[in-house]
């Protein structure tokens, strides 16, 4: 043993043993596979747009001394999102589960929301609309046109994600649990938009 640690090549092959476990450990992440997070947001919604009532009635000529009645304000009721797509996740290169829906708010604003959601923890994971079909090959997705809306939020549980304002959806086919480093789908939803 002693004579294999002399010999300067020992030394070579260890270094870039250690070294290749190294960047094996950075690429991979493998701790990964053990990890998860939970988030639970609200369903998005936003108030109707109200006309802000007066603070006073002016005076009529008639009553200029009269003091005004100031009307109370009526207050703005929340308004449930449309929904626009909807669909299932499908579990393709890792186990995913639960429903994705592209939801309208009453603003114009666009959101995808994923309920009952379930995956693999990974290194960069993502959120997109897809062109491609969901269920297809698991590293098609972005041979197409896509959306990207952002890294996962969590791992498990109820996200919403804010879809641009500029973003066509004419086309997309699917909600795309993207790892970007692998370029593999860890699972998919169809939606027809």
């Amino acid at each position: 043993m002693r004579r294999l640690l002399r010999k300067p090549i020992t030394w070579v092959l260890l270094v870039l043993a250690v070294a290749g476990a190294a960047v094996g450990l950075a690429l991979f992440e493998p701790w990964r596979a053990f990890t998860s997070s939970h988030l639970d947001e609200p369903v998005p919604v936003a108030a109707r747009d109200a006309e802000p009532a007066p603070t006073s009635v002016p005076p009529s000529p008639s009553s200029a001394s009269a003091p005004s009645p100031s009307p109370s304000p009526s207050p703005s009721t929340p308004a449930a999102p449309e929904v626009l797509a909807e669909g299932r996740f499908v579990s393709q290169e890792h186990e995913t589960a639960g429903t994705a829906r592209v939801l309208q708010l009453p603003d114009g604003a666009r959101v995808l929301r994923l309920e009952g959601f379930t995956t693999s923890d990974g290194p960069d994971v993502h959120v997109w609309l897809s062109t491609a079909a969901a269920g297809g090959a698991w590293d098609s997705y972005d041979d197409g046109r896509y959306v990207a809306l952002g890294e996962i939020k969590a791992t498990e549980g109820n996200h919403n994600y804010a879809i641009p304002a500029d973003a066509d959806l004419a086309g997309l086919r699917s909600a795309v649990i993207w790892c970007d480093r692998f370029n593999v789908a860890f699972g998919s939803a169809a939606l027809t938009l």
